[in-house]
């Protein structure tokens, strides 16, 4: 085999098992969430996949004729990718809200043969390579400089283009289709097989194309960052759920702005009631489906709203679905909320509403002393923060980011859900500021959650660490093992 035949080989075999491994946490995330145990799974297995392979595609070189082995190799990597869709349609509502186990379970089915079958390639062309013991670092250095580069041309094509550009479940069926014909070419010409066997195993590969095709995923929608549906209500006609992954992120009544149906939301409400009046200007840390800046422009005559969205397309998606319409009352200024913050003015807005979640954990960008900070300097000197936290278990991540809001302000509540019984996650809602809390237990609906501050913060607190842009281990402090 040429050189320049074998590279090309081992370099478009080791793109197409990034692209795999990338586009799996997007095939995977509306059964299991987006979260770094997501990633760290799918990681850990498509390497595993990747050993594999390697060690026994070098077994099947040395003991057949690779020429032989390359083509139909080619080829069932492409059907195992194609076979991958359905698996994940499957199996996915199966193990949905499971933890490391069902993510682990879940990839090995779907991922973990093809990432297996294509990595064999590269011993199977370095066997073809070699010719004399004289040139094997030269051959086998180059080769894996091959695959290695190929690695780094999926990762960046798929992260930094097909995603935003393509549906994932296509982006799979294209990759699928293109191994079966580069397969089925190199087959033909490297070992020609009997007719009968190159007919079956077309049959076959059409009729994995066809399964792969028509398995349709939960995504009504799918954005850079998000599978995204909007679900109607049936118990409210005019109310719908906007559900992004596996989270139902946003409740929205389209004829009554001010009907609240998440519990966290109504403390939002009751919170800036009390704490404020009057026509107020509010930063909104998080879009969603912009039930808050609906509610305070129906409740709040006169109030101005500025949302941090990171998604685009979700913005287009809730105009389309969700009747959102921006103005001069309702800014929108989508990216990174964090980078946002640099260029909004200083003492600016009366309230800060902290709404951002990547799966059920606040990004941990957006948790650390440095960005409250950021959010601080943009509040006016009795401007309230308040934020909503997902956490249960011994609640480590809500006792570090009390601790986190206390290095900063001076006074800080946690508004927490009645019946707590430090078992399963729910919704935390904390406020802080530098003026004394007009807020009092009287503000609230003891059903919607209890007030805590003064001395049963500090015990609630019990010496948590203040995160940092250094030390924000947000997942792992939320995991309750």
């Amino acid at each position: 085999m040429r050189s320049w035949t074998a590279g090309l080989l081992v370099f478009c075999t080791s793109a197409a098992v990034l692209v795999l491994e990338i586009i799996a946490g997007r095939l995977v995330a509306p059964h299991l969430g987006v979260s770094l145990e997501t990633y760290t799974g799918i990681i850990g297995t498509v390497l595993a996949g990747i050993a594999l392979g390697s060690a026994v595609g070098g077994r099947l070189a040395d003991r057949y004729d690779a020429r032989r082995l390359l083509g139909p190799t080619l080829v069932l990597g492409g059907l195992l990718a194609l076979t991958s869709l359905p698996v994940v349609t499957a199996v996915g509502p199966t193990v949905a809200g499971g933890g490391p186990g069902a993510i682990v379970l879940l990839t090995v089915l779907a991922f973990f043969a093809p990432a297996a079958v294509l990595s064999g390639v590269s011993p199977m062309a370095a066997k073809l390579r070699l010719e004399s013991l004289v040139e094997t670092g030269s051959v086998v250095g180059g080769l894996s400089a091959a695959g290695t580069a190929g690695a780094l041309v999926g990762t960046f094509l798929t992260g930094f283009v097909l995603v935003g550009a393509l549906p994932s479940r296509a982006i799979v069926v294209a990759l699928g289709l293109g191994l079966l014909v580069a397969g089925f070419v190199l087959w033909l010409v490297m070992a020609p097989a009997r007719r009968v066997v190159m007919a079956g195993a077309a049959v076959v590969a059409v009729l994995v194309a066809g399964v792969s095709t028509s398995a349709a995923g939960p995504c009504h929608h799918e954005t850079a960052y998000f599978c995204a549906r909007v679900e109607l209500d049936p118990g409210r006609p005019s109310g719908r759920v906007l559900v992004l992954d596996d989270l139902r992120h946003s409740y929205v009544d389209l004829d009554d702005p001010t009907h609240l149906e998440f519990r966290y939301i109504r403390l939002f409400a009751d919170v800036i009631d009390a704490t404020t009046a009057g026509p107020i200007e509010v930063l909104h840390v998080g879009g969603g489906g912009f039930t808050m800046p609906r509610w305070l422009a129906a409740t709040r005559p006169g109030s101005a709203s500025t949302v941090l969205e990171l998604d685009a397309d979700l913005v287009d998606i809730v105009r389309d679905e969700l009747g959102l319409v921006t103005g001069p009352d309702l800014r929108v200024v989508t990216g990174d909320a964090r980078t946002a913050l640099d260029d909004l003015p200083a003492d600016r807005f009366d309230v800060v509403v902290g709404d951002a979640f990547g799966g059920v954990s606040v990004p941990w960008h957006l948790t650390t002393v440095e960005v409250v900070r950021l959010l601080d300097r943009v509040l006016r000197p009795d401007g309230v923060y308040v934020l909503n936290v997902i956490d249960g278990g011994p609640r480590r991540f809500l006792r570090a980011e009390v601790a986190t809001l206390q290095a900063v302000f001076d006074h800080v509540a946690v508004i927490e859900p009645p019946g707590q019984d430090g078992s399963a996650p729910q919704n935390h809602v904390l406020v802080a500021s530098h003026a004394p809390l007009t807020l009092a237990q009287g503000d609230l609906d003891v059903a919607e959650g209890l007030l805590a501050d003064g001395a049963d913060l500090d015990v609630l607190v019990g010496g948590a660490r203040v995160l940092t842009d250094g030390f924000a281990p947000v997942d792992q402090l939320i995991s309750r093992r």
